[in-house]
C-alpha cells in the first residue's frame, strides 16, 4: 500500500523542518494553555437542580438517576443514538465507545460513567454482548429523559433544540428541514445528598475530545481527514491510498 505522491508533506532538510517545528511548537503552548481556560470556565458553569424523577431500566432492575451516580458525587452520560425501533446501534456511536478504553481512574476520582439509550434493555444487552463491551449501560425508554437532554428531537413530545440552537436556527443554519430522531451527546450531572443537578451538556465535535483516536490524529500530517479541517490549497481531505 503506498500513498499517491500529490498527497505528501514538503520534504525539507532538517534544519528547516526544526524551524517550523518550533512555530509550530508555540502554537502548540498557546493551544494548551487556552484549553486549560476553558476547561476553568467549564468548571465554573453554574448547576440547574432537576425537579424531574427519571426512572432507567438496568439490568439489576429499575433505577433512578441519583442511583446512576453508584455513591459518587460526579455522573457523565454518553447519549448513545439507539431508536426503539432499531436492531442495532448507531455506527458512529459505536465507533465512540469502541474507543473510550479504560475508564477504571473515573471511579477512583468520584466519577460515574454510563451510556444511555432509548432502545428497550433487551436490545442494548444483546448489541453490548456482541460488541464485548462492559459499560453500564441504560434504557430511558418509556421516559423523558432523552427528549428533556436534547437526545431525541420529536417536536410532538418536546420544543426541538440542538447544540443550544432551536429548530428554526438549526434550518437556518442547515438550510434544510430538521431530521426529527436520535441524536449523540453528553451530559455531566453533579449530586448533593440526594439531589441531582445538571451542570454540562456538550453535542455534535463538542463529544469527540473525550476519546484518544481523533487526539492521536490530530498529531499526524492527514489530521482526522474531515471537510472541515483547515489545510493547504490542493491538500487533500481524504489521502487515497493505492
Amino acid at each position: 500500500m503506498t500513498v499517491t505522491e500529490t498527497a505528501i508533506p514538503k520534504i525539507v532538510s532538517q534544519d528547516e523542518w526544526l524551524v517550523e517545528r518550533k512555530k509550530l511548537l508555540t502554537n502548540e503552548k498557546e493551544f494548551t494553555r487556552q484549553r486549560d481556560r476553558v476547561n476553568a470556565e467549564r468548571r465554573r458553569l453554574p448547576m440547574v437542580r432537576l425537579e424531574k424523577q427519571y426512572i432507567f431500566d438496568t439490568p439489576q432492575g429499575k433505577k433512578t438517576l441519583v442511583d446512576l451516580f453508584e455513591g459518587r458525587h460526579q455522573l457523565v452520560i454518553y447519549h448513545f443514538m439507539f431508536d426503539p425501533e432499531w436492531e442495532k446501534g448507531c455506527m458512529g456511536c459505536t465507533g465512540f465507545v469502541d474507543a473510550i478504553g479504560d475508564l477504571s481512574m473515573l471511579a477512583e476520582r468520584d466519577t460515574a460513567f454510563a451510556v444511555i439509550s432509548r432502545a428497550p434493555l433487551a436490545k442494548l444487552e444483546a448489541y453490548k454482548a456482541s460488541k464485548g463491551w462492559d459499560i453500564s449501560w441504560y434504557s430511558s425508554f418509556g421516559s423523558d429523559f432523552n427528549y428533556d437532554f436534547h437526545a431525541t428531537l420529536d417536536e410532538s413530545v418536546a420544543p426541538i433544540e440542538y447544540n443550544y440552537r432551536s429548530k428554526a436556527e438549526i434550518e437556518e443554519k442547515n438550510g434544510r428541514p430538521i431530521t426529527p430522531g436520535e441524536t449523540p451527546g453528553l451530559s455531566v450531572f453533579f449530586r448533593v445528598g440526594d439531589d441531582v443537578f445538571h451542570t454540562y451538556s456538550t453535542f455534535e465535535r463538542g463529544v469527540e475530545d473525550i476519546t484518544d483516536s481523533y487526539n492521536i490524529l490530530d498529531v499526524t500530517p492527514y489530521g482526522r481527514q474531515e471537510d472541515f479541517e483547515d489545510s493547504p490549497p490542493g491538500w487533500p481531505q481524504k489521502p487515497t491510498y493505492g
